[in-house]
Formats: structure tokens, C-alpha cells, sequence
């Protein structure tokens, strides 16, 4: 998901829609996933010089990706679309009723995990494949992704709110993915999400996705293993539970009775009653299509004067 946090930022993404060819393009990467420039010529009856301008004004706001492949008539560029979903917020959230953390991937405080499993930091392997007791390695912190079959990974979000401020909305926004042996791009899994152990809700992952290099992910990372995941929002607010703009429940933020001195505990987890057990991969920002970790967004507002 490309989250476009307000009208000015997104212009680039606005005027790069702003054609009916460039339109054309983003259909067919919908639909064939990538095509190099040759084909897409081809493809929209157009010479490779018509259609190159149209590929770089995509490339530059972001929608689409482009990498650099050997073929049997030498180096070819494949296009690849960034995501397949686009979420705009009309209003600006710059406000000073907001506050912001990066959490690491590693920075978990509990986990649970069953194989497949493990996790790596972006020099290397921790540990070994498929073995739990890693989990608790020191150098766990350290990890840009992680990844398990069926558990739990919590995190604990700073609370800043002083007394006379009150919670208006949690957000959280991470690349996630299933956890398959190798990868699998059509493997479900249900992903819950909870906050201070209350179900927010769940998301079905269509798969852990492979076949083409994750843009971040290290030199040193094997191309049989899992590459990249999807762009997620978490949202939950006076209405309820989001992901992605669409209800998942009717959890409210008051339901979490969040107050000024409260911890705020988030997991990510692959429950045993998940009707798809297929997994759960988090990827942090050395990993993936995204250069992030898990970013948790606080929005608060000032408590009524008695």
C-alpha cells in the first residue's frame, strides 16, 4: 500500500495518474505483474522512445519499479508495480495534537514461535533456521526481518500523553507477509492485530511473496527465500477498527481504555485458531519494498475544561 499522508505530498502521484497511457501501463502490471519495456511497447501500439517518458514520470512518483535484467538481447528493464493499493488521507494530520515512533522489528518485548521460523539481521543469519531459542538471542534487537509459522511478536508503544490529554487514534503502519517454506505467492494467512490484548481484528495475507528480489533486501539474502511483503495500516479510532480504510471491527479506542498513564502494548499474531494458519513475516527497513520499520502514530486531543 502507498499511504499518501496529504493532498501536497501526493502531487507527484497525481500528475503521474494525470494520463490516459500511464493509466494504461499500471493496468497492464496489474494484470501480467511485469512486463519489460519491449512488451509494454508492444502491448499499447506505441515505439519504445513514445513510451519511455511515461515509464520515468512513473518510476519518479513512486508507483511503479524498475529493475535491471540480462537477457537473450542483452540488458533488459522489467517494470513491476510498487503495490496495488493507493490510501490518501484528504486531511492534513500535520498537527501538533501527533506524535511518532520507529520501532525496530527486533525490539520486540514477547514473542511466541513455531517452524518454519527465524530471523536475521541485515549482515546475517541469527542463529539457525527454524529454531525458537533464537528468538531470545541478544542480538535479536538487531533484526530487519523476522519470521514465524504460527505465535506472536508484541511491542511496547511510548506514551507520551500528559494528564490533560486523552487518545483519539492508534495507527500502525508495517510490511507484512505469510511465513511459507521458501515462499509460496499464494499462501493465506490470517494476521491478528491487538492492543493491550484486545482483538483489533484480522488480515488475511494472499501469500509470502518471491520471485523477484526485494528492493532493500541485502546482497547476501538467498532468492529462494521469502523477498517482500505488503504495505499495511492499522488504524483504530472513535469508530473502530481499520486496515487499509476498511473496517475490520468494532473495537473503539475507548474500548482500550488508553488513559495518560497506560502501557501500549501491540502484537502481530498467527493465533491457533487462525482459520488460515499460514504464517506471519514482518519486514523492517533493510528488508522488502519499503524502507521503514513498524511506525506507530499517536493522534491525541486536549480534555474539555470542567
Amino acid at each position: 500500500m502507498i499511504h499518501i499522508k496529504d493532498l501536497r505530498s501526493g502531487l507527484p502521484i497525481f500528475k503521474a495518474l494525470g494520463s490516459e497511457i500511464r493509466i494504461r501501463i499500471i493496468e497492464l502490471l496489474l494484470q501480467y505483474e511485469s512486463f519489460n519495456l519491449n512488451e509494454l511497447a508492444g502491448k499499447l501500439k506505441l515505439t519504445n522512445g513514445a513510451i519511455t517518458p511515461h515509464i520515468k514520470k512513473l518510476e519518479e512518483s513512486g508507483l511503479i519499479t524498475i529493475s535491471t535484467t540480462v537477457g537473450k538481447h542483452g540488458i533488459q528493464k522489467i517494470c513491476y508495480l510498487s503495490d496495488d493499493k493507493l490510501l490518501v488521507d484528504l486531511a492534513d494530520r500535520s498537527t501538533d495534537n501527533l506524535y511518532e515512533v520507529d520501532i525496530k522489528i527486533g525490539h520486540y518485548v514477547h514473542y511466541e514461535a513455531t517452524p518454519t521460523c527465524g530471523l536475521a539481521t541485515k549482515e546475517s543469519i541469527i542463529g539457525e533456521f527454524d529454531d525458537p531459542r533464537y528468538f531470545a538471542d541478544p542480538q535479536h534487537i538487531h533484526s530487519e526481518i523476522v519470521w514465524l509459522t504460527q505465535g506472536c511478536l508484541e511491542y511496547w508503544i511510548p506514551n507520551y500523553l500528559k494528564a490533560n490529554q486523552q487518545f483519539e487514534e492508534i495507527q500502525l503502519i508495517m510490511e507484512l507477509s505469510s511465513e511459507a517454506p521458501s515462499y509460496n505467492n499464494n499462501w493465506p494467512s490470517d494476521i491478528y492485530f491487538y492492543l493491550n490484548g484486545i482483538e483489533l481484528g484480522f488480515w488475511t495475507s494472499p501469500g509470502d511473496f518471491g520471485g523477484k528480489k526485494g528492493i532493500f533486501n541485502p546482497h547476501w539474502w538467498p532468492p529462494h527465500l521469502n523477498q517482500y511483503g505488503l504495505l499495511k495500516l492499522v488504524r483504530v479510532n472513535r469508530e473502530g477498527s481499520f486496515i487499509d480504510g476498511c473496517k475490520i471491527s468494532g473495537v473503539t479506542i475507548e474500548d482500550i481504555g488508553l488513559h495518560n498513564k497506560s502501557k501500549i502494548k501491540f502484537k502481530i499474531a498467527v493465533p491457533a485458531h487462525a482459520k488460515n494458519a499460514g504464517g506471519l513475516t514482518v519486514y523492517g527497513e533493510h528488508f522488502g519494498n519499503y524502507k521503514q520499520n513498524i511506525i506507530a502514530r499517536v493522534l491525541y486531543s486536549q480534555r474539555p475544561r470542567p
